[in-house]
């Protein structure tokens, strides 16, 4: 342990007081403390409380010299269940524990009327984890021999002591299910942090979010007092909409289903508030109305959540929110039958609609769909809706509900003109069975001075003339790609026709990148007689294809950055290998490159190696700030590695250092980088809005739908351009007045598209202008007649339920193919998580420790699991704790399947495409 490590333990020595009962560690700390000490600690409990033992734990602790100790620590707490004063320590990072200390002064307050009211049995499993597994157990000890007022003092004790991020919420959900009057006292404002759960085999998978980060105007019409950066402000005022914001809410103010098309940054959070209240006021005495809000997007669900919450619930009516981080601990049928408001991510809905927990959409008497745009093909809002329009066509004589759908951009698809985008938006129309869409026409000028357009600017920038650095890993990648068609030539195969159209492919481009991932897919599934031989073919086959895409991800950088920091992507690339251990192949692979190395970085620090682009864009940024010193600036690129490499850039140039650049990236992890956390994200939005010295945001894709700052007001796409979505979203990030939007690149083409893109906004605008000016009965009509041909279709196409395949399977390693279990092995979790049962499995893979080991619903997350096959490491999932049991919980990406019986081996990227026999893990693996 480092002299730094012992003061930061002695600097936050105080919060691990107040979390830590020693008692609970003491068994795990037995080698590091004598028999005394640990017999000390234990009387300090029994006759001073666990805070006084925990003071004198801390002080033997810091007094300890031997080697491992502070290590041997973090396990111990780990081990006993303590995860987030674990992470709290392991990070040097205390601030999820530190807003805890309002809950815990308030439940200190409460306390008396706590005794009196709760009794601890009837929600001790609701908030079971949320304790240590021996609090519990002290909990019902206590129950039982001295009552429940005595039980209920405990549990006090226990939570205030807890570490668990989710207690106050939980705390709040256990007694409103309980119906518990203390509900009532114990006010949950902002809730504990939400974390998405998703499938574990999707642990490493990249994904976009969305960070939804309410936009100054939309702030000031929710509220005429000032907004503080996290939101709205805590205590609401009367609140006197925008005559704009009227217009839009007219058709849905009538009982129309209506398409709400207005800019971002104009309200249409408030707009939709406005449109719930007069829907549940509407109706008479005796009746009630049930309003269903859909997010897509977690952050977005947490931010509607509050506001409608804040809103409705001083009116009196009852809003609650179910998610995906949410759904196992809350009932969803309760959910729905006991509030006015339910806001909802939609895959909920649409689990719950397949498994009747809601019996029909009749249930509901408006629904609200957050960026509707996206009702189309498989998406959650298009599977609700299809659910509508069965009940709307079929015999049922139960009422539907109001459809109101919130966007920015309709968009146009793929129209080549203004008729196939009526067309185009009739469909959207249909799937949300609107014959309305929504514009503000009569108040265009209050509109315009509360959302201003940015200028547009594209800006075509000259690339290098000459490229040595590209020349020598284009070499590089000659020589690895013919190493790979060695291969083939090596055992007499057929070249397949995928690999023989390497010369046809670019180095450096996104379409290379699609032919290195079609390889790699063709090679997992590549079989020989031999199948040791078949395993070092397909591992060669899968190191070459992963070396060439990290030199085609080197030269997109070089292409848009610095040299320099290309090389450093490579660079670290290469350490990372060295570290894990390589065979023969990755050995003569890293030789290559070392030979290289020195060139490499001689050609990188040549001043004449600068890229042109970078002197333009750092021209342009000169030019904007000293117009406007207090600009600020969100840039967007195209991938993570660029984000990093621009960043550096900045930081290091003289004349841009003062930008102080922060980045916002998404949340999952690729091969060389770790995403950004949601907190994180969160961390970064708010200093960029507050903070006058960050004046800029780099920022990938992640950004440009849902992120609203007022004061941005310079937007550069860098080398970034996309659909006319996209455009308008991107665009939009830039809210203050005199705004600006660049797009800077080498290529001619992108700037060719972005005009196309302008063209087809216009497009889109005019052709709502005719639908607007169509008779109402002639758009229903329209309307109707899709609606029932995409419903013959539907119904046509409807797919017979699979038969599950009841012949055993391998699944073997995509990368070595080396053997991992059989599906007769494989057990499901809860409906969504796979195991693997009997002792064989652990002798085919090897562990270590999580990295960020985490708990939610009744899983935590404890270890990785490797291919343990020498040099292979193919990550195959995680060892997860499940209640009492420690299992292995697999992901099907990472295996090739074949059959027992033929032979033929198949890909699945998930779990639900595989129909296999799957068997629940039952009572039968549990007595084991």
């Amino acid at each position: 342990m480092t002299a730094e490590q012992r003061r930061n333990l002695h600097a936050f020595g105080h919060y691990v007081r107040r979390t830590l009962d020693p008692t609970y560690i003491l068994s795990y700390m037995a080698p590091w403390f004598s028999e005394d000490q640990l017999q000390y600690i234990q009387a300090e409990k029994n006759n001073k409380g666990a805070m006084e033992a925990a003071s004198l734990f801390l002080r033997f602790l810091l007094e300890l010299q031997e080697e491992g100790w502070f290590r041997g620590f973090l396990d111990a707490l780990h081990q006993a269940g303590y995860s987030g004063l674990y992470e709290a320590i392991e990070n040097w990072d205390f601030q999820k524990i530190e807003e805890l200390e309002d809950y815990r002064l308030l439940l200190m307050r409460l306390q008396p009327e706590f005794k009196i009211r709760i009794n601890p049995k009837d929600i001790l499993p609701e908030i079971s984890e949320c304790l240590i597994s021996q609090e519990y157990e002290e909990i019902l000890q206590v129950c039982s021999n001295k009552g429940s007022m005595a039980g209920a003092e405990k549990m006090v004790e226990c939570l205030l002591r807890s570490d668990k991020g989710n207690w106050p919420k939980a705390l709040k959900l256990a007694l409103e299910k309980e119906e518990s009057k203390f509900s009532e006292l114990w006010i949950v404002e902002k809730g504990a942090e939400d974390v998405e759960i998703k499938e574990s085999e999707d642990d490493e998978v990249e994904t976009d979010v969305q960070i939804f980060y309410k936009e100054e105007p939309e702030c000031q019409n929710l509220s005429q007092n000032s907004c503080s950066p996290s939101g709205m402000s805590q205590t609401y005022s009367p609140m006197k909409p925008r005559n704009y914001q009227l217009e839009l809410t007219l058709p849905a103010k009538e009982g129309k289903n209506a398409i709400i098309c207005a800019p971002t940054g104009c309200g249409k959070t408030f707009v939709s508030l406005l449109i719930c209240e007069h829907h549940l006021k509407k109706f008479p005495e005796g009746q009630k109305g049930k309003v269903v809000f859909f997010a897509i997007q977690l952050p977005v669900y947490e931010q509607q959540k509050s506001v409608f919450s804040q809103y409705f619930e001083r009116l009196g009516y009852k809003v609650a929110g179910i998610s995906g981080a949410t759904s196992e601990n809350v009932s969803v049928e309760q959910t729905v039958e006991n509030n006015d408001i339910i806001i909802l991510t939609p895959q909920i809905l649409v689990n719950s609609l397949k498994d009747g927990t809601v019996p029909s959409l009749s249930v509901f008497t408006l629904m609200i769909f957050d960026e509707c745009h996206n009702t189309s093909k498989n998406h959650p809002y298009n599977m609700i809706m299809f659910n509508y329009l069965d009940q709307k066509f079929g015999r049922s004589s139960d009422p539907l509900p109001q459809v109101i759908g919130l966007t920015a951009s309709v968009g146009v698809g793929d129209a080549k003109n203004t008729n196939e985008t009526i067309e185009y938006i009739c469909k959207l129309c249909a799937s949300l069975d609107t014959s309305v869409i929504a514009t503000v026409k009569e108040n265009v000028e209050e509109l315009e001075e509360i959302v201003y357009k940015p200028q547009k600017v594209f800006r075509k920038v000259e690339s290098r003339t000459t490229d040595r650095f590209k020349c020598i890993i284009s070499q590089l990648m000659w020589e690895t790609e013919s190493l790979a068609k060695s291969v083939f030539d090596e055992i007499g195969t057929i070249i397949p026709e995928k690999l023989s159209q390497i010369q046809n492919r670019d180095f450096g481009t996104q379409k290379y990148e699609q032919w290195i991932v079609a390889v790699q897919k063709m090679c997992m599934v590549f079989q020989m007689p031999d199948k040791d031989e078949e395993s070092r073919i397909c591992k060669a086959l899968f190191l070459y294809t992963s070396h060439l895409r990290k030199y085609n991800d080197a030269l997109i950088i070089n292409e848009h950055a610095r040299m320099k920091d290309a090389l450093y992507y490579l660079k670290e690339f290469y350490n990372n290998v060295r570290a894990a251990g390589f065979d023969a192949t990755e050995q003569h692979l890293t030789q290559r490159f070392e030979e290289k190395l020195q060139e490499l970085e001689s050609v990188s620090m040549d001043p004449r190696s600068e890229n042109p682009k970078l002197k333009d864009l750092c021209f342009i940024l000169q030019e904007e700030y000293h117009l406007n010193p207090e600009s600020r600036t969100i840039l967007f690129v195209k991938t993570r590695a660029l984000v990093d490499a621009l960043k550096k850039w900045i930081e290091e140039n003289s004349k841009l250092s003062f930008l102080k650049p922060g980045i916002l990236t998404g949340r999952c992890k690729t091969d060389q980088n770790l995403g950004m956390t949601l907190p994180a994200q969160k961390c970064v939005l708010d200093a960029f809005r507050a903070n006058g010295d960050n004046k800029m945001l780099i920022a990938t894709s992640v950004a440009d739908e849902g992120l609203d700052i007022a004061h941005c007001n310079l937007v550069i796409l860098y080398e970034y351009v996309g659909s006319v979505i996209k455009m308008i979203q991107t665009r939009g990030r830039g809210r203050a007045r005199g705004s600006k939007c660049f797009l800077v690149t080498s290529n001619a083409d992108v700037i060719e598209k972005e005009k196309i893109n302008i063209c087809k906004e216009k497009m889109m605008n005019d052709s709502i202008l005719r639908l607007q000016s169509w008779d109402e009965a002639v758009f229903k009509e329209k309307v109707c007649k899709i609606q029932s041909h995409e419903k013959f279709i539907r119904d046509s196409q409807e797919k017979v339920k699979p038969v599950p395949d009841k012949k055993n399977k391998k699944l073997l390693c995509k990368k070595c193919k080396a053997f991992a279990c059989y599906t007769a092995d494989i057990r499901v979790v809860e409906e969504c998580h796979y195991t693997v049962v009997g002792d064989a499995f652990r002798t085919c893979c090897i562990t270590k420790l999580h990295p960020k080991p985490k708990s939610f619903g009744n899983f935590e997350k404890t270890a990785k699991i490797f291919c343990a096959r020498q040099n292979c490491n193919q990550d195959w999932g995680i060892y997860m704790k499940y209640k009492a049991f420690e299992i292995p919980v697999i992901k099907i990406e990472s295996f090739v399947v074949e059959d027992v019986a033929t032979g033929a081996q198949k890909l699945y990227a998930k779990w639900r495409d595989f129909h296999f026999e799957k068997m629940p893990f039952g009572p039968a693996e549990m007595s084991k």
